[in-house]
């Protein structure tokens, strides 16, 4: 299934998102959930035939369109749709898919849906669903380039409980029989995965940063540490805001939901389980004693709602477009807070956490899925580029543009490549592709001519024509070199011992300065 699910064939570039409506009902004691989604689309070439995807074994009970029943077919998880006549291209249309049965269970925080209980044994329904697809638990196109422009969920749940979804909250309806309805509104373009659903007893807080609206909903016995933990909201969103404008989705507010796994970024619906404390479970994430001082799902999955939610991949094998970005906003963010030392310290810690066995893109169209070096080599690849670029104004304002000319867009790395080639005027293809597209780093190969009082030195690449400058010599005194991959030399009175190069500051290997010379002391720049 990881053709179909992956590959935008012709059935799914045929046509064009443009709202869902999710109107469902779910019953947590027999794991239960049942409805329809009205799937509005507009035709970008005539077919007869289109793409929809609902995992088994949810049962697909009728898909009508007007007063007319549709015929389909299941291939796995896909649903082929067939109209009696072709759709023509330019015209918009509205099905309405109905669905129903017990989704499958893949674990907590795993992958679709899942049904628990709080400590206090009440029910507690919660859905993250990146890895498996959306389509786990509801009808939808589940791919990654499409996005509807809007969207609204309806969740009927029994009386008592509460539904938490994305958007803003338009009402709450009692509708007989024990259930009721919590109807909530999406304003912007949301993928399919981070539409979410979450089902509890929940206590609800409000706050504002400036004029955006803070939502909370938390279990009630963790009311007070949520108004103490929660606080750190405001210095997040305003070191993002710093460095990338303001939030995404004024329109739709910025809500925390406590769940009971770790947290994701679900749009507008930041979904908690960190459980109220700093590091990320407790634990120093980075190791270097910074991770300790702030929430790390509260900076890391609101850092989402910039790269991943509102720049979002179009594909997953380019999902680095999200992690990659979203981790070096963890950087960003010590940096706004405690200065760039620390923040180089932070940064350097994420080497020992990259493995550099497999490439952080996989092939596309195969919805396979990245290593976990897109966050960290992700982040120092950036880091990198940071430096490459070597004047900290024009990179804050190359950042900056880079998000305001692709938000609210699925984008792919060429688009990242092409903006980055025409903002800097340099070829920067090759340093993309070899930290991209292949498993190794740059090694800087030198060679010491005692007797000539200089060094010889080349980059080591996978790819051809590969060139990148890098800083070398004294820590504090640093020269730039342009190595390529071909043998240069640079006259210095530096020997082997005092020559250093700047690791610190370029994701890079050294071969031939004795282990241990070659990285400087970390002391910036």
């Amino acid at each position: 299934g990881d053709v179909l699910r992956g590959e935008y064939g012709r059935h799914r570039a045929s046509n064009d998102l443009l709202s869902y409506h999710l109107d469902i009902r779910v019953d947590p004691e027999r794991k239960h959930i049942g409805g329809r989604n009205v799937i509005r689309f507009r035709m970008l070439a005539e077919d007869s035939r289109i793409q929809l995807d609902l995992a088994e074994p949810l049962a697909v009970d009728r898909i009508v369109m007007g007063e007319a029943e549709l015929a389909y077919q299941r291939d796995e998880g896909s649903v082929f749709i067939d109209f009696p006549q072709p759709l023509e291209a330019g015209t918009e249309h509205e099905i309405e898919f109905f669905y129903s049965g017990t989704p499958a269970e893949r674990g907590r925080g795993g992958g679709g849906i899942s049904f628990e209980r709080d400590p206090e044994g009440r029910h507690w329904v919660t859905t993250s669903c990146e890895m498996p697809g959306a389509s786990t638990w509801w009808p939808n196109k589940d791919q990654w380039r499409d996005e509807v422009e809007s969207m609204r969920i309806s969740v009927a749940v029994p009386d008592g409980l509460m539904n938490v979804s994305n958007g803003r909250l338009l009402a709450s309806e009692d509708v007989g029989d024990g259930y009721t309805r919590w109807d909530w509104e999406v304003t912007y373009p949301i993928n399919n995965y981070c539409a979410s659903l979450n089902i509890g007893t929940y206590e609800h807080f409000s706050g504002k940063h400036g004029e955006l609206t803070l939502d909370y909903y938390v279990l009630p016995e963790n009311l007070e540490k949520a108004r103490e933990q929660f606080q750190q909201v405001h210095g997040t969103l305003e070191a993002f805001e710093h460095y990338f404008g303001p939030y995404p989705f004024p329109q739709d507010g910025f809500k925390l939901i406590e769940v009971p796994y770790a947290g994701m970024e679900h749009q507008s619906a930041v979904t908690y389980g960190n459980r109220y404390a700093n590091g990320y479970y407790e634990r120093d994430w980075t190791g270097v004693g910074i991770s300790t001082r702030f929430d790390f799902i509260i900076v890391h999955e609101t850092g989402h709602e910039w790269f991943g939610n509102s720049v979002s991949a179009a594909d997953r094998a380019d999902m680095w477009i999200q992690e990659g970005w979203c981790t070096y906003m963890e950087c960003l963010y010590v940096e706004y807070h405690w200065g760039r030392e620390d923040a180089l310290k932070y940064t350097n810690a994420l080497k020992s956490k990259v493995a550099n066995r497999r490439p952080i893109m996989t092939a596309r169209g195969i919805n396979g899925y990245p290593p976990q070096d897109q966050y960290f080599k992700g982040a120092l690849f950036l880091h990198t580029l940071r430096s490459v670029v070597d004047d900290d104004e024009k990179w804050f304002k190359l950042i900056r543009d880079f998000y305001d000319e692709h938000k609210y867009r699925n984008i792919l790395t060429e688009d990242v490549i092409a903006f980055f080639n025409r903002e800097t005027g340099r070829e920067l293809g090759p340093v993309f592709e070899q930290y991209l597209k292949h498993a190794s780093i740059p090694v800087l190969e030198l060679e010491h001519d005692a007797a000539a009082g200089e060094f010889r030195y080349r980059w080591k690449a996978d790819v051809d024509g590969f060139a990148m400058p890098v800083k070398v010599g004294e820590s504090g005194a640093w020269q730039t070199i342009e190595p390529t991959t071909r043998w240069q030399t640079l006259k210095t009175p530096l020997d082997p011992a005092s020559f250093r190069v700047a690791t610190d500051l370029f994701y890079i290997d050294v071969a031939g300065l004795h282990a241990g010379d070659a990285a400087d002391e970390p002391a910036g720049d």
